[in-house]
């Protein structure tokens, strides 16, 4: 048994793949500039090369994955620049989608976003600090996806996938449940009063600070040295 589920109605074995190896680059046991061996990680992990190819063209697509012609891929080590360049595209995206939520998004909407917050604020303190970060992101992608607009959705999940390494770094440092389930809420109360500048506030007071946070964790993993792999990766790709 791999572990992995391969019933027709969950997730694509592909997309399965991706996850695991996305957390596994979430976690740092896939560091910035390491080779993703295909052959290595479908013997690994019990399953054929072709779902294990598809899952890092996912990666790819999300921008953790660097495809590269005839090598190995490797974990994407973006600079600072164009992440703080993504950070400041993504908050006024935040923003944006809190105000078209308040005229856009149903009551059932609003309940389906509470009940986010809700389990956040039940399992903080018992959960896996990246399980709970994963709720944390689905909190925001919601909050895009009830707008109904459609290229918000789109911008928005490209910026989000982007920075899901960097801002995963920035939340297990300033993991605090009761800045994270007040903040959440104060968005979430605005959204109920249909009140497009208490959220706009609401969301510069929860992420206006993103950007100097996502600065601080970079440079803290830039000082710890992560080393990129010098393996150049040529073995598994042309087979």
């Amino acid at each position: 048994m791999n572990g992995f589920d391969e019933n027709p109605h969950a997730d694509s074995l592909a997309a399965q793949l991706a996850r695991h190896l996305r957390r596994d680059i979430l976690r740092g046991k896939l560091k910035p500039g390491d080779t993703i061996k295909e052959r290595d990680n479908a013997a690994e992990l019990g399953v054929s090369r072709t779902p294990m190819r598809e899952a890092i063209r996912i990666l790819a697509q999300e921008g953790l994955v660097i495809l590269r012609p005839a090598r190995s891929p490797v974990v994407a080590n973006p600079s600072y620049r164009d992440v703080a360049d993504q950070v400041r595209v993504l908050l006024s995206l935040e923003k944006l989608s809190a105000e078209l939520a308040c005229t856009a998004a149903s009551d059932a909407e609003l309940d389906e976003l509470a009940a986010i917050r809700d389990f956040m604020a039940e399992h903080f303190d018992t959960m896996d600090p990246l399980d709970m970060f994963e709720r944390d992101m689905e909190f925001h992608a919601t909050i895009a996806r009830i707008t109904h607009n459609k290229a918000l959705i789109e911008l928005h999940t490209w910026i989000m996938q982007r920075l899901w390494r960097t801002r995963y770094l920035s939340a297990i440092q300033r993991r605090n449940r009761d800045r994270v389930i007040s903040q959440h809420s104060a968005v979430l109360d605005a959204l109920r009063t249909r009140d497009p500048q208490a959220a706009v506030a609401a969301i510069e007071a929860h992420l206006g600070s993103l950007g100097d946070d996502i600065g601080l964790a970079f440079e803290d993993e830039r000082e710890g040295g992560a080393d990129a792999s010098t393996d150049d990766g040529t073995d598994d790709l042309t087979a």
